[in-house]
């Protein structure tokens, strides 16, 4: 929470898990996505505490061009802020429900109700 940089390290999907898996149970920060749900799920059965931010309140802290080492240091930035929200992660059938319904409005043109 201090801040500093621990590791600095390119990781392939497989190797983030068996590193994360290896990490003593800390708090990790990511932003929003598709994917970033289901990294929560995995990330909380190794024991560690998940927090999402959404992409537009990581956008403001990114200070040069776009890219993932650039992004990760904008994440970290955005979650030091004391007022930042945080998206609750959702679950596999939350997930589901949510690719339901948007396809289903992609089909008759029409908005669903959860």
């Amino acid at each position: 929470m201090t801040g500093q940089v621990r590791f600095r390290r390119k990781l392939s999907r497989q190797q983030f898990r068996h590193f994360m898996a290896e990490q003593p149970p800390a708090i990790v920060i990511m932003e929003a996505c598709g994917s970033a749900h289901y990294w929560a799920r995995e990330m909380t059965s190794l024991g560690h505490e998940v927090k999402l931010i959404a992409p537009q309140y990581v956008r403001p802290f990114v200070k040069r061009q776009k890219n993932d080492a650039a992004d990760a240091e904008a994440i970290v930035i955005a979650a030091q802020r004391p007022e930042m929200r945080f998206v609750e992660p959702k679950s596999e059938a939350q997930q589901a429900r949510a690719v339901l319904f948007r396809a289903r409005e992609r089909q008759t043109g029409r908005t669903f109700e959860a």
